[in-house]
Parts: structure tokens; C-alpha cells; sequence
């Protein structure tokens, strides 16, 4: 196939001949047009042009060349043709660079808060109002963070604790925390190297890692990352080609992934406002699509723009057939109430994880350790408990190792982290990932010491005062940590102050 020349390229620059180039190669993306997710003008933007930079943060590298039919991509472009562009730096990436260059160094990182301020700090806008954003008032994703500080310990003591020891098994598996890294989507918005960050630093702790359906990289990319007995799970947004869901659970069970967790608490995006209020930056802003068409709308974030093929109609009736598709344990990833949890376990499921989806989701549903005490009630009904063949998990809102020693005294077999290990990355890379590890380990040997606990296991309901879970009436002390770094919603902005 022989060499197509920038100049070529740039012939085809509109919707009727739009042609694009990503990672040196050209594609025909003209038919394509209507049907993409974020809308055609943001393609428009490019047309004719290289969109490899725009690309690379919100798409998995393999997402062009798998949805696009084959007779569209066109071959490599002529590097010869090429013109190198001198970049210009805007005010605010300027910032953004000299802010990086005084970022704390990594000694001075001393909490999982720590972490979210700087990333709060150095990432660009949008990265920031897709990452941190909830649904609605924010009510859920606030009261996640809350939930856990009207929990209170009943340290026991003269337990002999001069040896602690909190390793554990999530799902059959070895895991050197009792914490897992949950699914979180488009890393590459706060890093170039993503989710790969996650990768390294699990591999290298023994900590494992939920690959998410949205990340990215891609998929392969993740597990090619992977040192000898490293675990992985993976997380699951059904879509409405059912023939693409398997073929996609198929090949992660065949490349050694030891577990599938299903997401079903988003049949429908929520409305994170603040993703959503990126596409009004102003009349020139990037994030900016669909301008002057009709009958579209402009205000649905990143999120939106990267998760049209979910399928609403996803249900029970469809539990056997992934089961029959799959030997993988099978986990339901945002489960609420008691009576899903016996329907989970009554269709022989592996486990649930109780979860509003860290917040972004139906806002004012209950936090996943609230509705834990009812949950493993309700569980107790079928048989003994831990049941060895279902196991309970809980996220959102973990910030402390005493968070995740609360869960499981109450019942939990483990905790997913998600968000915090994300600005980990997004504000230090790898080094931030193992640093936020390294955290886990220092607070879970100081809190296991403190409330007489030697193993996971010696962790009971008797060891924590949960009878204030379910009052909301704000008496315990404010988190001037959390709060720190909260951004309060905004309301609607005139586009010049007078």
C-alpha cells in the first residue's frame, strides 16, 4: 500500500470527505460521522489534520481500528510530508507546568487526601470535571466520605500484637491488601502512560487490579503489562451487541483474568454537572461539539460522550447466559439493597459489591457501607457466615486504612479503591501509585495494632459501634481533609463579568 502525503489529507477536510490521521496512519471517517459518541464537530475539528493528540486520552489505541470496517483505513501517511508543528504553550498549561515543577515531592505525601489536592492542582480542567465529578447535587459522593466517620472503633487490648499481618484472599486469590484498584476510566486524561501506572505498581505490591471496560489503554495493552502470577479482574459495561460482550469476556478469561465484575447500577449515565458544564467553557473551547447543529446536545460531558453503547436493557433473565459464556467468577458491581444481594447469591453468583458507582450515579442512594449491615443480615438467612462460595465487597468514599478495617468488621471480605489511587497516578505516575500503598500498609499496621486485630480475620461486627450508620443529623466532626479538596458545584456563568 503505498504512502498517503499530509497534503492528501488535508484535501479532505470536511463532512463530505472527512479523512483523519492517528498514530501515523489515515482514516475515512466521513460515514462515520453521525454515529460518533461525542458528536461529528469534534472530528470536523480535525479533518484533514493529525488527531492523534486529541484521540489518545478518551480512546482505548485500538478503538479506531476496531470499529472502523477495514476499507476505511486508508494506510501511513508519507513521513516525508510531514510538517512539524511548533506547539503553543497556552497561560494555563504554562501554569499547569510550573505547578507541576512544585508539586510536593513524594516524602511530603503523607495521606490519600494529599494526593487528590495535587492532582486537584495540576490537571487540566476537563480531566478535573470528569474525574471528580458526581451526579446531581452531590449529595451521594459527599455522604460516601461521611458514612465512615459515624462508624467508631471498640479497640480491644493486651492482644500481643507485636506482629500484624494484613494480607488476605479476594475472590480465591492472593492479594497483599485487603483492597483491590476499581475500575476507573480514561487515565490517560491525567497521565500519558494511564492505566499502566495501576499495572506496574500492583504487579510490583501483589495488589490487584480491576481493568476497566472504558480505559485508556487498551485492553491487551494492560494485561501485556503484567509480571509472572500478577492477578486481574475486570469490569464490565454490557454492551448492546451482546456478540462484542462476549467476545470481550471470552478473550479476558483466555488472557488469565481470575474474575468479571459486571456494572449494573448504569443503565443510564447520571448527570455529572460538572463534566457536563465543559462543554460551555466558551464559544471557543475545545470540549465545544456540535455548534450550530440542531437537535443536539451539547452539555453531556466526557462521560457521556464514551459510554453510548450500555444497554438499559440489561437484566436478570441475562445472568445465565453470562455465566454460560464464562468460567470466570462472576461479581455484580453495584448492587443496593438486600433483595438484589439474595438474588445475586440465589443465581449462583460469586459476590456483589455494594456500590453507587463512587457517586455518579443516582444521587442520595446510600453509601455501600450503610446498606452493608443489612446486606450480610440478609445473607446470613442462607446459611453460614463468611460463605466461602460469596463474598461481599464494598467502595466508595476510602480514604484511610481505618475505612477499610470498618468495612470489613462488618462484613465485607474486601474494599475497591478507585478514585484515590487514580490522583496517586494522575499527580506522581507509578512512583504515586506505590506510594499510596505504602500509605494502606503504615495506617493498616498502626490501626490493626491500635484495635487489637492481628490478622483480617480477628476483624469483627464487636470491634466497631456502627448504631449511628443510619442518622444524617451532622454531629461528628467535620473532615477538614476531605473538605479541602471537595470543588462545590457552580451554577450557570454569564460569559463576560461585568
Amino acid at each position: 500500500m503505498s504512502l498517503i502525503s499530509t497534503q492528501t489529507v488535508a484535501e479532505h477536510s470536511n463532512a463530505s470527505s472527512c479523512w483523519i490521521i492517528v498514530h501515523g496512519k489515515v482514516y475515512d471517517v466521513t460515514e462515520f460521522l453521525p454515529e460518533h459518541p461525542g458528536g461529528s464537530k469534534i472530528i470536523l475539528k480535525y479533518a484533514g489534520k493529525d488527531a492523534t493528540e486529541a484521540y489518545d486520552p478518551i480512546h482505548p489505541p485500538d478503538a479506531i481500528t476496531t470499529h472502523l470496517p477495514k476499507n476505511k483505513h486508508l494506510g501511513a501517511v508519507d513521513p516525508n510530508t510531514v510538517i512539524k508543528v511548533v506547539k503553543e504553550i497556552t497561560a494555563e498549561e504554562k501554569k499547569r507546568q510550573e505547578l507541576m515543577a512544585a508539586r510536593p515531592s513524594l516524602d511530603e505525601i503523607v495521606n490519600l487526601h494529599d494526593f487528590e489536592a495535587v492532582a486537584k492542582a495540576i490537571l487540566p480542567a476537563k480531566a478535573w470535571a470528569y474525574y471528580s465529578s458526581a451526579s446531581d447535587d452531590e449529595i451521594t459522593i459527599r455522604e460516601n466520605r461521611a458514612a465512615y466517620q459515624r462508624i467508631w472503633f471498640r479497640p480491644r487490648i493486651l492482644r500481643d500484637v507485636s506482629v500484624v499481618n494484613w494480607s488476605t484472599t479476594i475472590l480465591g486469590q492472593r492479594s497483599s491488601l485487603p483492597v483491590y484498584i476499581s475500575a476507573t476510566a480514561l487515565g490517560k486524561l491525567g497521565h500519558p502512560d494511564g492505566e499502566l501506572n495501576l499495572t506496574w505498581a500492583a504487579g510490583k505490591h501483589g495488589v490487584i487490579q480491576m481493568i476497566p471496560t472504558l480505559a485508556s489503554c487498551s485492553f491487551d495493552e494492560i494485561v501485556d503489562a503484567v509480571v509472572p502470577g500478577q492477578v486481574q479482574f475486570v469490569q464490565l459495561y454490557v454492551n448492546r451487541d451482546r456478540e462484542i460482550t462476549k467476545r470481550y469476556v471470552q478473550h479476558a478469561e483466555k488472557r488469565g483474568v481470575k474474575g468479571l465484575f459486571i456494572t449494573v447500577d448504569a443503565p443510564q449515565l447520571g448527570r455529572r454537572e460538572k463534566d457536563m458544564r465543559m462543554k460551555f467553557v466558551d464559544e471557543s473551547g475545545v470540549a465545544k461539539v456540535q455548534e450550530n447543529q440542531s437537535g443536539v446536545k451539547k452539555d453531556e460531558g466526557v462521560a457521556r460522550a464514551i459510554s453510548s453503547f450500555i444497554d438499559p436493557s440489561l437484566s436478570w433473565k441475562d445472568i445465565p447466559w453470562f455465566k454460560s459464556i464464562t468460567n470466570m467468577p462472576i461479581v455484580l458491581k453495584g448492587v443496593a439493597t438486600p433483595e438484589d444481594a439474595l438474588m445475586a447469591y440465589d443465581y449462583g453468583l460469586a459476590g456483589i459489591v455494594l456500590s453507587n458507582h463512587g457517586g455518579r450515579q443516582l444521587d442520595t442512594a446510600r453509601s455501600g457501607v450503610e446498606n452493608l449491615m443489612e446486606v450480610v443480615a440478609a445473607l446470613k438467612t442462607r446459611g453460614p457466615w463468611p460463605n466461602p462460595k460469596f463474598e461481599v465487597f464494598v467502595d466508595g468514599g476510602i480514604r484511610r486504612a481505618s475505612d477499610v478495617l470498618k468495612a470489613i468488621a462488618l462484613g465485607a471480605s474486601a474494599v475497591g479503591v478507585g478514585r484515590a489511587f487514580m490522583y496517586s497516578f494522575c499527580a506522581y505516575g507509578q512512583e504515586g501509585v506505590e506510594k499510596a500503598f505504602q500509605i494502606f500498609r503504615d495506617e493498616l499496621e498502626m490501626n490493626m495494632r491500635l484495635i487489637g486485630a492481628r490478622t483480617i480475620d480477628e476483624l469483627a461486627p464487636d470491634m466497631v459501634d456502627a448504631s449511628g450508620i443510619h442518622s444524617r443529623v451532622g454531629l461528628t466532626p467535620t473532615d477538614n481533609l476531605y473538605n479541602s479538596t471537595y470543588q462545590p458545584l457552580a451554577l450557570a456563568q454569564f460569559k463576560n463579568k461585568l
